[in-house]
């Protein structure tokens, strides 16, 4: 049975790296030792061992060791013998095509369905929906497809930000993109802010975390989902 947390991001405001979801990640890793870190994401340009080792201090908090995907000769082998997963933020282009490079996309797909518990967050959590389409990165690399793990039947929007009824910017808000977005894709898309996160256990998806999140179908006016609810009856 799947059991994913999926975090609009790793960090809020005023709080360390995964300081505000770390006691939810204490139970949700309680029955592992050492959790496989993939972070081909690069957040602010890091090296993978200077990623790496922020997870590493991070989770050494929890008596949990950290290791690598770029620290193994076959990155496949690890994610099929990995205890957890853990796919960090930065840029879901460059993410999705170092998976694609590496040929794990469908390791990963076996390793969750068999029950090894994954935390995303951020560009980690858009690549457990049906595509990475909704992401707010620049395209700096071409991965080969927009396709992702397809773990969630819906996308996600990480970093959901609500317009500024007091801003003079004149660029589109995320709420205009994502109406962009459903003139061309039928995928609904969830809008997840920052402190929010999903808990994702076999079919049922519960929203956590202090704030409602938005949802954005198809030809549907935007509703707001609120925290501690079951959210999968909206994809049925």
């Amino acid at each position: 049975m799947k059991k994913l947390i999926v975090a609009s991001t790793s960090t809020v405001h005023g709080s360390g790296y995964l300081a505000y979801i770390l006691p939810t990640l204490t139970d949700f890793f309680k029955e592992v030792s050492t959790i496989l870190f993939i972070p081909y994401a690069r957040a602010s340009g890091k090296t993978y061992d200077e990623y790496t080792e922020i997870a590493r201090n991070t989770f050494a908090t929890i008596d949990k060791e950290v290791v690598g995907i770029h620290e193994f000769d076959n990155p496949k082998e690890a994610v099929l013998q990995a205890e957890a997963i853990f796919t960090g933020g930065g840029n879901t282009f460059e993410l999705v095509n170092q998976l694609y490079k590496n040929d794990i996309l469908p390791d990963l797909t076996t390793a969750v369905e068999n029950g090894t518990p994954y935390l995303g967050t951020s560009a980690g959590s858009n690549i457990c929906g049906v595509t990475m389409m909704n992401t707010n990165d620049m395209p700096i690399v071409y991965p080969p497809s927009f396709k992702t793990l397809g773990f969630i039947p819906f996308n996600i929007n990480a970093h959901y930000l609500d317009p500024n009824p007091d801003s003079t910017h004149m660029g589109e808000t995320r709420e205009t993109r994502i109406k962009e977005y459903h003139i061309f894709n039928e995928t609904s898309v969830l809008g997840l802010r920052e402190g929010s996160w999903l808990e994702v256990n076999g079919n049922s998806i519960v929203l956590r975390g202090n704030y409602t999140a938005r949802l954005f179908q198809q030809n549907k006016e935007a509703v707001e989902l609120e925290s501690d609810k079951e959210i999968s009856q909206y994809f049925n």
